[in-house]
């Protein structure tokens, strides 16, 4: 579903973000993406949704990453902004859910059937009315995640999903990212989160891949994690850490 093929990208000359970055995501597959403030998990989200332009290739479905192929990729790819005021910019819940199909051409019939489809699913018909600035930081990130299902992507992309969420929202989170069975890569410092939600984890650490396998065994591995600045898992505290080479 996804591909890098030795991708490299900076912000500047000579100051390279990503260092030759080469992985794949098969369709289906839950893919967390962790490391370091720096490490480059936003930009390979950027480059993926052809917001940034690196060397190397990538490919979505098959389809290079290039300006005239761009709105067939976006069609396939939905991100979940980092910050849910970022992301929800019209009036209402309704509004922001019905805005892409309706410029996807679907017939208004059409669109509001999948807007109530997609509310139905994750519980949140009560939403569908409400004024955005007037509905919580949860259920606000509970409509975003809403807002791209509508668009019917094939992949979701999250970047920290679970931030500054209080505890009962980031379980409703959780528990949504769990029933999607879209491919998603979610990149997250909450690495409990990505533990509960993705089967596999990519290690970004000064722009290179320094490891890339099944999360339980991965994120156990306190020693790797200390390396790169990054902690155990509070839910593995305590126990006997594993070493990733075992």
């Amino acid at each position: 579903m996804i591909e890098f093929q030795h991708v490299s990208f900076g912000y500047e000359k000579n100051r390279q973000v990503l260092r030759d970055l080469s992985f794949r995501i098969e369709r289906g597959e839950a893919v967390g993406l962790v490391g370091p403030n720096g490490a480059g998990k936003s930009s390979v989200m950027k480059l993926l949704l052809g917001l940034l332009e690196g060397e190397g290739q990538i490919l979505v479905d098959g389809l290079p990453v290039r300006r005239d192929t761009l709105p067939e990729i976006r069609r396939k790819l939905g991100f979940v902004l980092q910050s849910s005021d970022n992301q929800m910019f019209m009036p209402t819940v309704y509004e922001d859910m019905i805005f892409a199909p309706l410029n996807y051409k679907l017939s208004r019939e059409e669109a509001e059937a999948r807007v109530d489809e997609v509310l139905a699913r994750l519980g949140l018909e009560e939403l569908k009315h409400r004024y955005n600035h007037k509905i919580s930081g949860g259920e606000k990130r509970m409509a975003a995640i809403a807002t791209i299902l509508a668009m019917k992507p094939e992949a979701i992309l999250m970047d920290e999903p679970s931030s500054a969420l209080d505890p009962y929202n980031r379980r409703v989170i959780i528990n949504t990212i769990c029933t999607l069975p879209q491919t998603k890569l979610i990149a997250s410092h909450d690495l409990d989160m990505i533990l509960d939600t993705c089967e596999r984890v990519i290690l970004l650490s000064e722009g290179h891949i320094i490891a890339d396998g099944p999360a339980e065994k991965l994120l156990q591995d306190r020693a790797l994690l200390e390396a790169n600045r990054l902690e155990l898992p509070l839910s593995l505290v305590g126990r006997t850490p594993r070493n990733a080479a075992e």
